[in-house]
């Protein structure tokens, strides 16, 4: 076994191992370190998957793709089904976004544990959804993609419901059915496309593989449905502000840093790549969902008097300019789409670390009984001002570049169309800027209110160690976005080269 496979088995038996043994510690705090530590080392493997002497990524001529590394082997012989794993420039930023935000969360609960159970049972479960992440990320055959898609949902589930707010349970309710129809949907087109071309492998698959017209426009509308719950797209996007809200702060980050991006990774991945025929019918349907999508996510928002609840709708404007991207089919949409995933899940993660914070100490989330929040709290103050100028867009930051790019793509797109989306997003632009700015207004600014002026001044050490790399990391691609780019410059030339 060459080492880049052994590091491909390695991230998704760590944490599958790392859960046992976190379940059968017996001691509370004994199980969270393990559950630390297994995490940590699943986030060096991750990283450790861009070396090599493989050489860089690249689509070969269709439908050939060439990953770094790939693990192949026979999984279920009888239906031609094989586990095969590989990561490339499109999905290893993700993989380790996933295993760094599941670092941090299970650190945080090193700290403190939410009410409603043991800390010992969230580590675990926290470890079961990244390994259905991870999976999902790393997985080359689609019914593969498929199981890994679905681990993710039972566990997610127990989170909200068992350690989330006051309404937890019919939230995690929403959660479960909306996630529900979108497997079913996706599961269909799973079996149109096996069962149209023969085989499950997405590395034959890429470029349509002589799939038919029909059956490529059934496969993406299937598909891109299933993605769009997931992502989520409006309007199929209401289970998320409830699933947001309720579920505990180590939930939120998890599923605002990378469980949505499991929806729009498999729309550039396995919709976009096996039914190319399908996304350039679907694209211009997709534009529109999408410019919807951060035109009503801004409104709501500014119309939002709960911080959780704000941030949440916030992340259906942002990823609808993720979408935006990817519905352009073109070279620089779908790296906007790529620099926009991981931004908006480094940024935003932040952002739920920090309402976190705030809801603890003030045992609220109204915005209107958050008032003058710098004047006691200055640190936590400052360091929400500063993930709220990222999520904006400001210039520097992390979350500039999707949002401009997309905007961009739409343009060089051209057409009536595409050009009145790009102007319409661009609004859209400029309405995050708002309720952004009025929600600091609201937060810090103006005299303390009551439950703000009972908080202390000072920030723990493990909040400053979780918040700290999500920090760094929002400068770093604010003002390097080619950390992310450079990955995959190759293999969106060669995706895009298929689409036409």
């Amino acid at each position: 076994m060459s080492l880049g496979e052994f590091l491909l088995v390695a991230v998704l038996a760590l944490p599958a191992v790392g859960a046992v043994l976190v379940a059968v510690t017996p001691r509370e705090r004994a199980a969270r370190l393990v559950g630390t530590a297994v995490a940590a080392l699943t986030l060096v493997g991750a990283v450790l998957l861009v070396f090599g002497d493989h050489g860089w990524f690249g689509y070969g001529p269709a439908p050939a793709v060439q990953p770094w590394h790939q693990l192949d082997l026979p999984w279920v012989p009888g239906l031609d089904l094989r586990f095969h794993l590989g990561v490339d420039g499109i999905s290893w930023p993700l993989v380790v976004l996933t295993a760094l935000l599941t670092l941090l969360c299970c650190g945080y609960t090193l700290w403190r544990v939410p009410a409603g159970g043991s800390g010992r049972a969230l580590v675990a479960l926290l470890l079961v959804v990244e390994v259905g992440i991870l999976g999902t990320f790393l997985a080359l055959d689609l019914v593969l993609f498929f199981a890994f898609f679905e681990v993710v949902l039972l566990p997610m589930y127990a989170i909200i419901a068992g350690w989330g707010g006051a309404d937890r349970r019919r939230a995690a309710r929403k959660f479960a059915l909306y996630t529900l129809l979108g497997s079913v949907l996706l599961l269909v087109g799973v079996y149109v496309v096996v069962a149209a071309a023969g085989t499950a492998d997405i590395v034959a698959l890429t470029g349509g593989a002589g799939l038919s017209r029909g059956t490529q426009l059934a496969a993406f509308t299937l598909l891109g449905l299933a993605f769009a719950v997931k992502a989520p797209l409006w309007p199929l996007h209401s289970w998320l502000p409830d699933a947001h809200t309720q579920a505990p702060t180590v939930g939120s980050v998890i599923l605002a840093g990378v469980l949505l991006k499991m929806g729009t990774y498999g729309l550039i991945r396995v919709a976009v790549g096996v039914a190319p025929e399908g996304a350039r019918w679907a694209a211009p349907v997709l534009g529109v969902l999408a410019v919807a999508a951060i035109l009503i996510g801004a409104l709501v928002c500014l119309a939002q008097d709960e911080l959780k609840r704000l941030i949440a709708y916030s992340s259906v404007g942002h990823m609808g300019f993720v979408l935006l991207g990817v519905a352009t089919l073109t070279t620089t949409g779908i790296q906007a789409a790529l620099i926009g995933n991981i931004a908006h899940g480094v940024i935003t993660g932040l952002l739920f670390f920090l309402a976190g914070a705030v809801k603890d100490r003030a045992h609220t989330g109204a915005l209107a009984e958050l008032s003058g929040l710098r004047e006691t709290a200055p640190r936590l103050a400052g360091l929400l001002g500063f993930a709220a100028v990222a999520s904006l867009g400001l210039p520097g930051l992390a979350g500039f570049w999707g949002e401009a790019f997309a905007v961009f793509a739409a343009v060089r797109r051209g057409g009536p169309l595409w050009t009145t989306l790009a102007v319409l997003a661009a609004v859209g632009g400029a309405l995050t800027a708002a309720y952004f700015l009025r929600l600091l207004r609201q937060v810090t600014h103006g005299r303390p209110s009551p439950a703000v002026g009972r908080l202390a001044p000072g920030l723990a050490g493990a909040e400053l160690t979780a918040w700290a790399p999500l920090v760094l990391l929002a400068l770093a691609v604010g003002l390097a976005p080619t950390l992310v780019l450079g990955l995959a410059t190759g293999p969106v030339d060669a995706l895009v080269g298929v689409l036409r």
